[in-house]
């Protein structure tokens, strides 16, 4: 016998956690901006690639 759900209830609580930034913070986020600038061309490039080869067709 199937069961049947009428209400779902979901609940979330987020907390923005503020930590003070000091010099090891900083050099850590800004390695992860590099990082992320890095995967950012990487896509940037292969979607180009791909629509370059699109267009060959």
């Amino acid at each position: 016998m199937p069961i049947e759900i009428r209400e779902l209830v979901i609940r979330a609580t987020v907390q923005d956690d503020e930590a003070p930034a000091d010099a090891d913070t900083q050099a850590a986020t800004s390695l992860d901006e590099e990082a992320v600038e890095k995967i950012v061309a990487e896509c940037v490039r292969q979607v180009l690639e791909i629509l370059a080869r699109k267009d060959e067709r």
